[in-house]
């Protein structure tokens, strides 16, 4: 049979297998911790964190693709009652409208954001200085980067504008994103995949196949030996909390001085905490010369406001740094293209999410499993499923 060697477990490294089963080939996948997900799992304890991503896009081709395999499962929308109690950060002081200009801005296509342009010279351009720093510091929710306004035009306004759209994208898998990957694990399981856990790999199989390296891409460029394997991301700080219930308390907080994103998760899914609790998850970008600690006092300045009395009310914290986790942004001059390729020579193939992929978050992870997987199978003369 057609032998494929899937290196990563996590949601492109699943995709990648459950894909080249599918066609009809033998699939084994390592993964170097003892459980599978990557940047995709969940905190295994009475509060379901999400140690990665959060919400999952239905404009993408992934959900799709997980739908007509039942893999999609119960999954939250955005929740509507929930709308009056999101938050704006801006000048100190929380509100509930954006700015003007904010809202000018959004009536401009993606089409119209240049390539060649930062973000912050072309929105100011456009709509004047205090309308480009609060899009640009919005649209810090889907790049965890601490000066998105120094990105691509074209790459922040594409995200900013699926960020905002009505109705909204945004969806969030029950019970966090571990049931997805337990679901897809399922599948590969069902299919023949042979998954193999604390089975970290230093050097690149003998045995005869394509390999799909489903990992970071630091840990890419180690294993292959590659220096080239490299790409801009963001720095950010992670503070997730969990609080007693308390009526009044904010469900979105998005900072528009600075980027800043709080979001009260069990608004849409009252299983992530225990009754009578809430789980607050948030993100901080900071900058090369921040501390978390400057991560964790921007995120407790933002709880001060939106959660009154929340230090009281604590029943859980952590706090962490994500630093090149968090997906690949785009300088001006750049696009998805210019990002490490997909095929690497020979037989060995890159898949994740600073890969040459079209997409945002979670969906460049998944378009470059496809486009590995494809790749792979092209030369046993197998076809991917649809």
């Amino acid at each position: 049979m057609h032998r494929i060697t899937v290196i990563g477990g996590g949601f492109a490294g699943l995709t990648a297998a459950i894909t080249a089963a599918e066609a009809g080939a033998r699939v084994t996948l390592r993964e170097a911790h003892d459980t599978l997900g990557g940047r995709a799992r969940t905190a295994e304890s009475r509060y379901l964190a999400n140690d990665g991503p959060h919400a999952l896009y239905s404009g993408g081709a992934h959900w799709a693709w997980l739908k007509r395999r039942g893999l999609l499962g119960p999954v939250a929308p955005a929740p509507l009652p929930e709308i009056r109690r999101l938050r704006l950060h801006l000048h100190g002081a929380l509100r509930r409208t954006p700015p003007l200009a904010m809202v000018r801005l959004l009536r401009r296509t993606a089409a119209q954001a240049p390539v060649d342009r930062d973000f912050t010279d072309w929105a100011t351009g456009e709509v004047g200085e205090e309308g480009a720093r609060a899009a640009a510091h919005y649209a810090g929710v889907a790049l965890y980067h601490h000066d998105p306004g120094s990105l691509s035009a074209a790459f922040v306004h594409a995200r900013l504008r699926r960020a905002v759209s009505l109705p909204p994208e945004a969806h969030f898998p029950r019970g966090g994103w571990g049931a997805l990957i337990e679901r897809m694990a399922g599948r590969a399981w069902d299919l023949g995949v042979r998954i193999e856990t604390s089975a970290r790999v230093h050097e690149l199989p003998t045995t005869r196949g394509p390999v799909i390296v489903a990992t970071s891409l630091d840990a890419a460029r180690r294993l292959l030996g590659d220096d080239s394997l490299r790409w801009e991301s963001g720095r950010t700080t992670l503070v997730d909390v969990a609080i007693e219930s308390r009526r009044g308390d904010a469900w979105i907080i998005s900072d528009l001085d600075a980027p800043g994103w709080v979001e009260r998760f069990t608004a849409q899914d009252t299983t992530l905490a225990p009754a009578g609790e809430q789980l607050i998850q948030s993100q901080l970008p900071i900058a090369p010369d921040q501390s978390k600690a400057d991560g964790v006092a921007h995120a407790e300045r933002l709880f001060d406001l939106g959660f009154p009395g929340w230090r009281e009310r604590v029943t859980w914290r952590r706090s962490s740094v994500a630093a090149g986790r968090t997906g690949a942004v785009d300088l001006p001059g750049r696009t998805w293209r210019d990002r490490p390729a997909v095929r690497r020579g020979g037989d060995v193939f890159l898949a994740g999410d600073q890969v040459a992929a079209p997409g945002m978050l979670a969906e460049v992870s998944f378009n470059s499993a496809i486009e590995a997987t494809t790749l792979a199978l092209a030369s046993s003369r197998l076809e991917v499923s649809p």
